[in-house]
């Protein structure tokens, strides 16, 4: 029954792009370019895709999360935001929609998604910023890679460790408290994992887009951070951790903006985006974990990784937790 299922969901999506009517799609070309604001990362392969089959032009600039709203806002507030369509995660896209930002548009292209994908209109989930724990596969031998979270509350991981700054981070507060609410029982193991976690000196970074370079090199051994570094990296030594619980992550999503510059190209850029072909580029080539029935990126065993979208925080708690973070991890 759930291969019919997913039969289906793939014909949908295979049928999708049809669903722009044509004269739409003259109009995208018509208009020229997509402007495209986005925090992830290694995203050139599905542009190109997009410029190679319309003919429009497609523009990307990256944005870290920790600065992904205060550059948007800033830009909406004087009327000079150049962006057609935005990518983030979660908790930044409702903020985004919140101060008027995001504009409503239910694509076709995701029609073969889960339910909770898209629950406004307005946003649309597409992929989970899968996070995991991501070693050297030549430094670490294979006893001693964890099987659980806890265990990097191991002694001796101490100064091996690297992780996005759990105080200014977003995903990784959000991480961390998803620990809390989905895989650490009580608030008091909790607590204690974070201590340990602080007790072993981690090196801070500012997103986890550093995180790889010194596992790599051999600086740090181990890191939380993304699974799709072992495909967007390669061949570098790096392979992640089966741990036995569930592996989370903050849905990305992706929103039209309220005052596209080029609105025909912004719904045609995202109806590709969430087409069946762009997904599977977007798994295989940048090693994205994507919603789309079937699809998965190139890394041996995540196919059969339990993956969980964590809760949405708001605004004020991840200032608040970030706080509290600040203090259990100070230096």
């Amino acid at each position: 029954m759930k291969k019919i299922a997913v039969l289906v969901a793939m014909m949908m999506l295979a049928a999708a792009p049809c669903a722009f009517a044509q004269s739409s799609v003259e109009k995208a070309k018509a208009e020229g370019k997509v402007a495209f604001y986005a925090n992830m990362t290694s995203v050139e392969p599905v542009m190109e895709a997009f410029q190679n089959k319309y003919g429009i032009k497609a523009e990307y600039t990256r944005l870290s999360t920790s600065k992904f709203i205060a550059t948007i806002l800033t830009e909406h507030a004087a009327g000079k935001l150049t962006a057609d369509v935005l990518q983030a995660p979660i908790p930044v896209m409702e903020l985004l929609k919140s101060k008027g930002v995001i504009a409503s548009y239910v694509s076709p292209a995701a029609a073969g998604y889960p339910k909770w994908a898209n629950k406004d209109g307005m946003i649309q989930s597409f992929g989970i910023e899968y996070v995991a724990l991501i070693y050297n596969k030549d430094l670490v031998k294979a006893a001693d890679v964890p099987r659980t979270y806890q265990d990097l509350t191991d002694p001796k991981w101490k100064n091996k460790i690297v992780m996005a700054d759990p105080a200014t981070h977003p995903t990784t507060i959000s991480w961390l408290v998803g620990l809390r609410e989905n895989v650490i029982k009580s608030d008091a193991e909790w607590r204690a994992f974070l201590k340990g976690l602080a007790a072993n000196n981690p090196m801070f970074v500012a997103s986890f887009g550093p995180t790889p370079a010194p596992i790599e090199t051999g600086e740090k051994l181990i890191g939380i951070s993304m699974p799709k570094y072992i495909v967007t990296k390669a061949p570098a030594p790096l392979d992640w951790a089966r741990v036995s619980q569930p592996m989370m992550g903050t849905p990305r999503a992706i929103g039209i903006t309220a005052k596209a510059p080029h609105p025909n190209a912004a719904r045609l850029f995202v109806d590709f985006w969430l087409s069946r072909e762009a997904m599977k580029i977007m798994a295989e080539q940048v090693g994205e974990y994507v919603l789309a029935p079937g699809v998965y990126p190139p890394i041996a065993g995540i196919d059969k990784a339990k993956v969980i979208p964590i809760r949405e925080l708001s605004d004020d708690e991840i200032r608040k937790w970030g706080a509290e973070f600040k203090k259990i991890f100070a230096k």
